[in-house]
């Protein structure tokens, strides 16, 4: 070969190697940009399934009355947390180490055999299905000879009631801003009750006692679609519910739940108790003249910005002042009361 050609040969071999080198580099890049966007994929998707896709609620489970009585320790009375109108709650721990409440319905409801004929277990499992942020889950239940319980998940919480009339320092806990979070959360369980159960879960007696406060003073709903178990009971529910209630035979209605929402809300505006329905007649004139400063709890300062307050006056007004037919719905109630609460927030540099 001469020398010329010996120069041309090993140029065009030189550049071979260089395209196939390149080649080889561009056949990896592709490669790993494929994987890298696969896993981008994937990550993406993962997170779209875990925000779209609500976690799925079990049935509730049965205990037998046994399990029950080693879970509390034998009813002990150092064990109770709470008393209602319907049964005495207790704290209890379950075998696998699960801290749980407990509510014993009172023997004279049990006795009196009260309740649907779909059974005390059927409905259980059905209420049971609730899964909501702003609703207390229902886990478990058992029943035997005098005895009904309903076993729901122990949160540690105190009642709105508690704040609002129970402890002298709740009041100012409670700020402006926290009671619209709170009710904004209670119609918020309530509109999940109502319109996305299916079949719907009338609540039955919407009041402070049955509302609970976490430590982020969100609120959960508690003792929803119980009021089978004392259908004609009175004591604890006067005031909270509406006169078509003790009318009509079916008694608790998604109205009459509004209508109690209502009395949470003059409840929140106010600091006062129902007093069984007298401060639905103490506060619409109030509302209706605008009288602000006697309708608002003297415990809290009025703040700068009034005008939410305003608005939550005139949807507790709503609730509480019209008959079933023209009171508004609660998804109305929430659109509403949802805008509040954003309102809260952006004032919550001292207005609130």
């Amino acid at each position: 070969m001469r020398h010329g050609e010996s120069i041309e040969y090993y140029l065009v071999l030189a550049l071979l190697s260089l395209a196939i080198f390149i080649f080889i580099l561009l056949v990896i890049f592709i490669i790993w940009k494929s994987k890298k966007n696969a896993n981008s994929n994937e990550t993406v998707h993962n997170q779209r399934s875990d925000e779209e896709s609500p976690s799925i609620k079990l049935c509730a489970s049965p205990y037998t009355l046994v399990e029950i009585d080693v879970a509390t320790d034998g009813f002990n009375e150092r064990r109770i947390i709470g008393k209602g109108r319907l049964g005495t709650v207790y704290a209890a721990v379950l075998a696998g180490g699960e801290l749980v409440a407990v509510k014993r319905i009172h023997p004279r409801f049990v006795l009196r055999n009260c309740g649907s004929g779909l059974g005390f277990s059927s409905i259980l499992k059905w209420l049971s299905l609730a899964n909501h942020p702003n609703v207390l889950s229902i886990l478990g239940f058992s029943e035997g000879p005098g005895e009904r319980i309903v076993v729901m998940e122990f949160m540690g919480m105190m009642s709105l009631d508690f704040y609002l009339h129970q402890n002298l320092d709740g009041a100012s806990l409670l700020d402006w801003g926290r009671r619209l979070r709170v009710a904004a959360g209670v119609a918020r369980g309530l509109e999940y009750l109502h319109e996305l159960m299916a079949p719907s879960i009338v609540h039955g007696c919407v009041k402070p006692s049955n509302i609970l406060i976490d430590v982020k003073f969100s609120a959960k709903i508690c003792d929803y679609g119980l009021s089978f178990l004392a259908p004609n009971e009175k004591e604890g529910i006067v005031g909270y519910v509406d006169q078509e209630y003790w009318l009509e035979p079916r008694g608790g209605s998604k109205e009459s739940d509004v209508y109690g929402l209502g009395v949470v809300l003059l409840e929140l505006l106010s600091g006062r108790r129902s007093e069984g329905g007298l401060i639905v007649n103490w506060g619409l004139p109030l509302i209706k003249e605008m009288k602000m400063g006697e309708l608002l709890d003297p415990r809290l300062m009025v703040p700068s910005d009034i005008k939410p307050l305003v608005r939550l006056a005139k949807v507790a007004s709503a609730c509480v002042g019209n008959s079933r037919k023209n009171r508004p719905l609660i998804v109305q109630v929430v659109a509403i009361l949802n805008d509040l609460q954003e309102e809260a927030v952006l004032l919550s540099n001292g207005s609130f």
